[in-house]
């Protein structure tokens, strides 16, 4: 059941089937893994190392992530904002010691990318960098755009964000 898949890197743990199904959205595939056993927080995710969820937030596969977080999954303080999970942002945020500058700008990043508004201008306020250049050589206005997103576009664009040169 928690067999690896594949090595991610020369050094990081094999990706497991639960791991792919969150990556590839399949809930009902997902469901029979964690019915038979499969462990919800095992590492091995492609780019991050981290558990399920993680591939699933990194993919944008929002049922996935869902079902994960409906079937216990922990989150990261990134993973959090882009599911607008704000009550466990604000734990994370106001946790002694608070997070580091680079992970509210990750994670506003990341809310930006997965549509949360309201996570948005929290982790805003709380100094994340709305022009910083992350995945994909995007901006948080330019994964907005992305997503179609028109009320967060203009909230971004009036709060002084802009794109990714070549992307405009």
């Amino acid at each position: 059941m928690n067999a690896g898949v594949i090595h991610p890197g020369p050094n990081g743990p094999p990706e497991t089937a639960l791991h792919w199904a969150a990556s590839s959205d399949d809930v009902g595939v997902l469901d029979a893994l964690l019915d038979h056993g499969a462990d919800i927080e095992a590492p091995g995710a492609v780019f991050t190392g981290g558990t399920a969820l993680s591939d699933a937030v990194v993919f944008a596969q929002w049922r996935a992530a869902r079902r994960l977080l409906q079937r216990g999954a922990t989150t990261t303080l990134w993973q959090a904002a882009a599911l607008g999970l704000m009550e466990r942002v604000d734990r994370f945020c106001t946790h002694t010691p608070p997070p580091a500058a680079e992970q509210i700008t990750n994670a506003f990043w990341h809310a930006c990318r997965g549509g949360q508004r309201a996570v948005a201008e929290y982790l805003l306020s709380r100094g994340a960098d709305r022009n910083w250049i992350g995945y994909d050589h995007r901006t948080p206005l330019d994964v907005a755009h992305e997503r179609g997103d028109g009320d967060l576009v203009q909230w971004l664009v009036a709060c002084g964000a802009t794109r990714a040169a070549g992307l405009r």
